[in-house]
């Protein structure tokens, strides 16, 4: 597989949640079935150790980053996809895991800026440059709300400049922050091989949508990887593989898209806890994942991180406003089969 061909061209890659049991330990049988989920939905890779899997495991104290890269692992290269790992932490850390999940054969590492929130653009800059030294960087911009910060056009213009770059998620749920990425990407001259991503959970469809059109040359963001696509995730690889077509096509954009763009995003607002600054997001992923049947329950490691007062009720109401969306008929006919040991 040409991976990094496959990932220009675009695909859904899901964050990956983490399935606990409910005295919080490692539940590999779930965690593996969710892997075989997204894979057999259609995603083109996952994305482990990511915001969505939760930051927490990869302190070493609670030692679960190597085991739930190990078991995503299995699944995704087995099947030809491409595995994306979450880097986080100080320069030290990250390298550390970056070249565990090089050694695993991960093709590419999610890099979190948030651990040197204190620290300048210079800084910044070296740190994602030490990384790329161990593994190809997909590049992260992070929203505030959740411990990003705001990163300059400068910055970006910078960071294409490093040379085992190859994509960028981008997902500051900002329009402006959003296209000083995508200009950067046009002035750069490297929009042949780096893949921008969308993370903007509040604008999915219209970044796959748009054809952003800077200095004479037109950027497209061709794939999405993102927590939202950890659940309903068969829809949302139809989604992204009409959205592909559409552009293919080069022709006016048809009305119901503009629809389908607030369908999309109302229904994220449930999920991500967009009422409640985001505190319930990893939790209402938990919920629908629960209710398929692929999670045992909606624990997280931080036994405060749960559902917000009237989440469960939102959720509700989108399964009723958007029934076209969700997958359950396809997870219930497969989840037996996931779930095997």
């Amino acid at each position: 597989m040409d991976w990094k061909q496959t990932l220009l061209e675009g695909v859904a890659i899901p964050a990956h949640p983490l399935a606990l049991t409910a005295d919080r330990k490692l539940d590999e049988r779930r965690q593996r079935g969710l892997t075989r989920y997204y894979l057999a939905a259609g995603a083109g890779g996952v994305a482990v150790g990511v915001h969505t899997t939760q930051f927490a495991i990869h302190d070493a104290n609670v030692g679960l980053y190597r085991p739930v890269l190990e078991l995503a692992r299995e699944e995704w290269r087995a099947r030809g996809a491409i595995g994306i790992a979450g880097i986080v932490g100080d320069t030290g850390q990250a390298v550390s895991e970056a070249e565990y999940a090089a050694g695993l054969g991960y093709h590419s590492g999610l890099v979190s800026l948030a651990a040197l929130s204190g620290r300048d653009e210079d800084a910044l800059i070296e740190h994602v440059s030490q990384v790329s030294r161990a593994i190809p960087v997909f590049g992260f911009y992070l929203q505030p709300a959740v411990g990003g910060r705001v990163l300059s056009h400068a910055f970006w213009r910078r960071f294409l400049e490093i040379e085992n770059v190859v994509a960028i998620k981008i997902a500051p749920f900002n329009r402006y922050q959003t296209l000083d990425v995508v200009r950067a990407l046009a002035l750069s001259g490297r929009q042949n091989d780096i893949a921008l991503y969308t993370g903007n959970d509040d604008n999915i469809v219209l970044d796959l949508l748009t054809a952003f059109e800077v200095e004479g040359r037109t950027i497209r963001i061709r794939g999405g990887l993102l927590g939202h696509w950890s659940v309903w995730t068969k829809s949302s690889v139809r989604l992204l593989a009409e959205s592909h077509d559409l552009a293919r096509q080069d022709a006016p954009i048809p009305a119901k898209w503009l629809a389908r763009a607030q369908q999309v995003t109302d229904a994220n607002a449930a999920f991500f806890d967009a009422a409640n600054g985001f505190r319930g997001c990893i939790a209402g992923l938990h919920e629908v994942l629960r209710r398929q049947g692929l999670l045992a329950g909606t624990w997280c490691w931080d036994p405060h991180e749960q559902l917000s007062p009237g989440q469960a009720e939102e959720i509700d109401r989108v399964y009723r406003q958007y029934p076209e969306w969700n997958d359950d008929v396809f997870v219930a006919e497969h989840r037996d089969e996931w779930l095997r040991p």
